[in-house]
């Protein structure tokens, strides 16, 4: 057997309200970088279901620039280290790192590279500095970043010879540099009169550009940093966060937290193109536009913004509308689920952290947010409906409800059922009958296909940790780990039809029935899995094997192949491991297979198995069974 990458779904950038998220692009326009939860992503514009993902950073990431020469990628995290890392790596590679440089006691707010690929300037929110300058190969330092008496937000380096560099930050100032090495020049602090967020070079180094909080924009001579006025005084309504100049030095576009995006035009001192997100009617948090990229070398002059709520939008000069948005998740994915009946071919639906909810083409890696009222807490648990008669996703949430969704129009559809006690864990039986459990009682609440409430409950020896179930039989796992399988009919009372008093010495925390229903493979806290022969005939559950122990964390999820011959688990180790039924003391294991844990497994028709998890982005694999 064999596993490996074949795609990543990566995850929508990070945001945070009232704080600038850098974009960068590479100078073919073909790539940009962002930074997500602790991962930086690089993605293609044209086809965004490809991308490299970069895992090394230990703590939150906060900003990924890409080398002029398109080689190299430097990106900071919260802990004010910086990572210099080979941006051509292969798909399914990890990137390999060049350098790590701690450069502040602080956040990583930007980072700018110099004309040559080889100095780096990185600025923060540090105690003893803002920022420090260094090459980007070995980290020693060429230059001081002084003159600032709060945090610098964002830094841009004349990319022409002599060597300019600038910085803006909360103390409301624009610092000028000379170098290399690079010294401090003067200091222009009348100008904004709030917390500047955002300053960048134009590409020929005649100007530069700053706008801040207070809706202002200033422009200033590349050279000397002497102030030539300002621009648009009566232009944005609300903070503006970010700014990036096109490729001819004419225009710049600018992003702003009242949902708009503008290009500016240099010489005619004015707007020339507006574009609002979003619905009319008032500012919509989730739409304030928080960074901007311009990418160079594209020859439709793709603009690309982005929202608070992390959503990518393209637009082209002359158009009136986004060309295109990209969706997706920025939080933990905490559940999956698979449609195999609605859609061909399937749709794989992911919850996250942060209570959204999207369906993902399988074929193509495109995410579609499942409109209309969401839940507003961590998704504990998706299910799809097996019922050609009731084709439904249903979602529970740490908001104690349960939520359905019409697969068809992908809307969430009627009222919110509300439940009596946090919910872990939802299944559903092909009669539609929905159970929900919670591992705070040792009882099951079932639901019919309408949503009400069933007048039966299922109560267990102890608080119900895991649910699966495979046409009318289910399955569920206690804190204690015993295991029992009931039917159920929408005619008939449930029926108990057998009993594993105790699977392992730790609790269960995984479940997953074989899609014809005659293997069960549980997990529990350790990483221990063991798979079972199940008979409904009999009512019989049977040890098939217990040598399942690859894994050195809990084990979150579980999913079978077609045949039932192979299974595929995740952890909180961050592993994958695919465990074969014919021969169980054969496994192949990935390592580090979504950085600070795996949430989710579904196995696909053939040989594809989908993975989700902590670090928000959905993974594709090719797994080469043998014979």
């Amino acid at each position: 057997m064999s596993i490996k990458n074949e795609a990543i779904y990566a995850a929508l950038p990070s945001t945070t309200r009232g704080q600038p998220t850098q974009l960068s692009a590479d100078s073919k326009g073909e790539r940009i970088a962002y930074a997500a939860n602790k991962s930086i992503f690089l993605r293609s514009i044209d086809h965004p279901s490809i991308s490299t993902q970069y895992n090394a950073h230990t703590t939150s990431t906060t900003v990924a620039r890409i080398s002029p020469s398109g080689f190299y990628v430097a990106s900071g995290d919260a802990a004010g280290t910086v990572r210099v890392w080979d941006s051509k790596a292969p798909v399914g590679e990890t990137p390999v790192t060049k350098g790590e440089y701690f450069i502040i006691s602080g956040r990583i707010n930007d980072i700018a590279w110099d004309g040559d690929s080889q100095r780096i300037i990185a600025v923060g929110d540090g105690k003893q500095r803002y920022g420090h300058c260094v090459t980007a190969d070995s980290g020693n330092s060429v230059g001081e970043i002084s003159g600032h008496s709060a945090q610098v937000n964002s830094v841009s380096i004349r990319q022409q010879r002599p060597l300019r560099a600038a910085t803006v930050g909360d103390d409301k100032s624009l610092v000028f540099y000379h170098g290399a090495p690079f010294k401090f020049n003067t200091s222009i602090r009348d100008k904004h009169s709030n917390f500047v967020y955002g300053v960048a070079f134009s590409p020929d180094g005649e100007n530069l550009v700053s706008v801040g909080g207070d809706k202002k924009i200033w422009l200033y001579d590349g050279k000397t940093g002497e102030v030539k006025g300002s621009i648009g005084d009566d232009g944005h309504k609300g903070s503006i966060f970010g700014v990036s100049w096109a490729s001819d030095s004419r225009k710049f576009v600018t992003a702003s937290a009242d949902r708009t995006i503008k290009i500016w035009d240099v010489e005619a001192n004015k707007a020339i193109q507006t574009w609002s997100l979003g619905d009319e009617g008032p500012v919509s948090i989730p739409d304030q536009q928080v960074g901007v990229v311009w990418p160079a070398g594209r020859a439709d002059g793709t603009i690309i913004s982005l929202s608070l709520s992390g959503n990518l939008n393209y637009l082209s000069e002359g158009n009136a509308k986004p060309t295109k948005t990209i969706t997706g998740l920025q939080k933990s994915i905490t559940a999956t689920s698979i449609d195999n009946l609605s859609a061909s071919p399937p749709a794989l639906y992911t919850g996250s952290y942060d209570g959204r909810l999207c369906a993902w083409d399988t074929s193509t890696g495109v995410a579609s947010p499942i409109s209309g009222p969401s839940h507003t807490n961590y998704i504990s648990g998706i299910s799809s409906s097996p019922s050609t008669s009731h084709p439904r996703i249903y979602s529970t949430s740490w908001d104690d409800t349960i939520r359905t969704v019409d697969t068809n129009t992908a809307t969430y559809i009627g009222e919110s059922i509300k439940l009596s006690a946090q919910p872990t864990s939802l299944t559903t039986t092909t009669d539609g009958i929905t159970l929900v459990a919670s591992n705070q009682t040792p009882t099951v609440s079932l639901f019919s296909a309408s949503g009400s409430p069933l007048s039966e409950t299922l109560t267990l020896p102890s608080p119900v940790t895991s649910l699966s179930s495979a046409n009318s039989t289910v399955a569920i796992g206690c804190s204690n780990s015993s295991l029992h399988l009931y039917t159920l009919s929408a005619s008939s009372p449930p029926h108990k039809l057998a009993t594993h008093d105790r699977v392992s010495p730790s609790p269960l925390t995984a479940l997953a029935f074989s899609p014809s229903g005659t293997h069960l493979a549980a997990g529990d806290s350790t990483g221990k899995i063991s798979a079972f022969t199940i008979s409904s005939s009999s009512s019989s559950i049977e040890l098939l094997t217990n040598r399942w122990t690859g894994h050195t964390g809990r084990v979150t999820c579980l999913a079978w192949n077609k045949e039932g011959t192979h299974t595929v688990s995740g952890s909180l180790d961050t592993n994958l491991h695919v465990w074969s039924v014919v021969d169980p003391g054969r496994r192949v294991k990935v390592a580090n297979a979504h950085k600070e844990g795996v949430n989710g497994v579904v196995w696909l028709e053939g040989a594809k198995v989908l993975s989700a998890g902590a670090d928000a982005s959905v993974k594709v694999w090719g797994v080469e069974l043998g014979k």
